[in-house]
């Protein structure tokens, strides 16, 4: 005759049991796959969904939460995290562990949505985390829950020269040029890339050019551009280690890092036309509900744009969103005449169909280059 765990005790052991497999075959640790459950749950077998989520790391003097960002914050985070455990601590007396994920931004963007557990998130397109909304994860209107629509960081595009720039290379109509070489990466699996195209493509529409002269100088652009590179990385890597090319379009804040940590003595122009690289924040409020890390996840995404840590973003290259901090930094950041946003081109969704989608502007332009 088979024997059964009798009660209520039975069913959470199987709850528990199935929540570990779960959580094991996911790679996590134990501490995080039981349920906490209050004393007043057992025996009323109708405990609140909260209590039932709660996990044992967020019991107590402890709370664990998870960013995931892409890769070129991790210098500004190395930095900011400290920061913000110390102030948690001296409010709340409680200890915060941030674990971080560091990739590129459509590479993380997959892995959420295939189940890494985010509770905050820093990537580099709001297109990504539409996514990431699209997939469930995240309610509507996430831009309305931080300041600045979400916006924590901005960068502007840098053209990346040869030592001294021996090509004279000064604006967007030199890239054009028959002598000249131009690494960018695809902009179908490239976040950087994307703003390079929206950049080529801005450099005409907003000096007076119509979208014909803007298709055909994209076009002749990307003539130039002798190989397609599937990130930002790999773009770097043609550039610097393969000696391929004589300007890199990059984002303004790799170049800044990349001087002050000695990696390379870059020559680079900021073109006075341009367009602003803005980065989003946002909590990934079914993770933070299931685990029960709201508040925290709150406060740190928040935290991300006080003073403290908008220098830091802005000490390893980015633009800061915080007006006294902007002002502070002025010196580091060339300035741009004419700025424009992505919504001047009618927001996210709009320029994924109308220039990324199969069959879209860009692949019309690169496959008659």
């Amino acid at each position: 005759m088979p024997q059964h765990t009798p009660g209520i005790f039975g069913a959470l052991l199987q709850r528990s049991n199935k929540t570990f497999a779960l959580f094991a075959a996911a790679g996590l640790g134990i501490s995080l796959a039981i349920p906490v459950f209050a004393a007043s749950t057992v025996g009323s077998g109708n405990a609140p969904v909260a209590q039932k989520n709660q996990l044992i790391a967020q019991r107590g003097g402890r709370v664990e939460i998870t960013l995931v960002s892409y890769a070129v914050t991790k210098a500004a985070y190395d930095k900011i995290i400290p920061d913000f455990k110390a102030q948690w601590k001296k409010q709340t007396g409680q200890d915060v562990e941030i674990k971080t994920s560091y990739g590129g931004s459509g590479t993380q963007t997959r892995a959420i949505i295939d189940g890494l557990q985010a509770d905050v998130i820093n990537l580099a397109l709001g297109l990504d985390v539409n996514r990431i909304q699209q997939s469930g994860l995240i309610q509507p209107g996430w831009e309305r829950e931080l300041p600045n629509n979400g916006i924590v960081t901005r960068s502007v595009i840098a053209f990346e020269t040869r030592e001294g720039n021996p090509k004279r290379i000064q604006g967007w109509k030199d890239l054009t040029r028959r002598d000249v070489k131009v690494i960018t990466a695809n902009p179908k699996t490239s976040g950087v890339a994307r703003w390079n195209f929206l950049g080529l493509w801005g450099s005409v529409i907003n000096t007076g050019g119509n979208l014909a002269a803007a298709r055909e100088y994209v076009t002749q652009v990307y003539r130039n551009v002798p190989v397609l590179p599937k990130d930002a990385r790999e773009a770097s890597d043609a550039f610097y280690k393969k000696n391929q090319g004589d300007v890199l379009l990059n984002y303004e804040n790799e170049v800044i890092l990349a001087g002050k940590q000695g990696k390379t003595s870059p020559s680079y122009i900021v073109p006075q036309v341009n367009i602003s690289i803005d980065a989003p924040v946002a909590v990934v409020d079914k993770v933070v509900d299931k685990r029960g890390t709201r508040k925290v996840a709150e406060a740190f995404a928040k935290f991300l744009y006080t003073p403290q840590a908008q220098r830091e973003f802005a000490s390893v290259g980015f633009r800061p969103v915080n007006a006294t901090v902007a002002r502070e930094y002025q010196k580091q950041f060339p300035r741009v005449a004419t700025l424009k946003t992505v919504a001047d081109f009618g927001g996210w969704e709009n320029v994924q169909k109308r220039f990324f989608a199969d069959g879209a502007i860009f692949d019309q332009i690169y496959t008659r280059r």
